[in-house]
């Protein structure tokens, strides 16, 4: 299943340059431009509070955009960078690059946990400690997956997950060339307890 990539909504900029630009933020836009592709750069204007919205969520620079202009054929967008006011640290100006959907690119993925129920550890009172419910992946742009899945059956006490223990769908790649932690699954709190306890035991003796 692919995942949904969400839209970006703007209008074709009137008119170039500084007067231009300082016009669509008194009308409350943010001005900004849409490169790449092997066509003419567009100049655009994106509602600055729904730009707002999306720069607080998160992953702005990573997130896969169906961009939206009136006029115009959609087009898959990546950021490439925000400006912003160096007092108020509010956006002031967009770099938005056209997408083929041949492109690679680096975005983050959903970690999806199943088979909790065939976990012997999870069973004994384990607790299933999530280090990332995402990773940043290496994908293609017209085939995003909606996720990754971790298969928690067999799963111990002490155990960890890494990157390389998880099949990645085809042609999706880790960015990171380490082998990092995904998940754990720790022991439960008394047993943690008993442990110390018995420690400090031998330690006495």
């Amino acid at each position: 299943m692919a995942k949904e990539i969400p839209d970006l909504v703007a209008v074709v900029r009137t008119g170039t340059g500084k007067g231009a630009a300082r016009q669509a933020r008194r009308e409350g836009n943010v001005p900004g431009v849409v490169y790449g592709g092997g066509v003419d750069p567009l100049a655009i204007n994106v509602n600055y509070n729904m730009l707002l919205k999306k720069l607080k969520q998160g992953r702005f620079l990573s997130t896969l955009f169906n961009l939206k202009v009136e006029g115009q054929e959609d087009v898959r967008v990546i950021c490439r960078g925000v400006q912003r006011d160096v007092v108020k640290d509010l956006p002031t100006h967009l770099d938005l690059m056209r997408l083929r959907r041949t492109s690679r690119v680096n975005l983050f993925i959903h970690v999806d946990f199943i088979n909790h129920d065939a976990a012997p550890g999870l069973k004994r009172g384990g607790t299933l400690v999530v280090v990332r419910n995402e990773v940043e992946l290496e994908v293609t742009a017209g085939d995003i997956p909606d996720h990754i899945t971790v298969d928690l059956t067999g799963k111990n006490i002490g155990d960890v997950i890494h990157i390389n223990d998880v099949v990645l769908p085809k042609g999706v790649n880790a960015t990171i060339d380490r082998n990092f932690v995904i998940a754990n699954i720790s022991a439960p709190s008394g047993l943690r307890s008993s442990d110390n306890e018995e420690g400090d035991d031998a330690a006495e003796e």
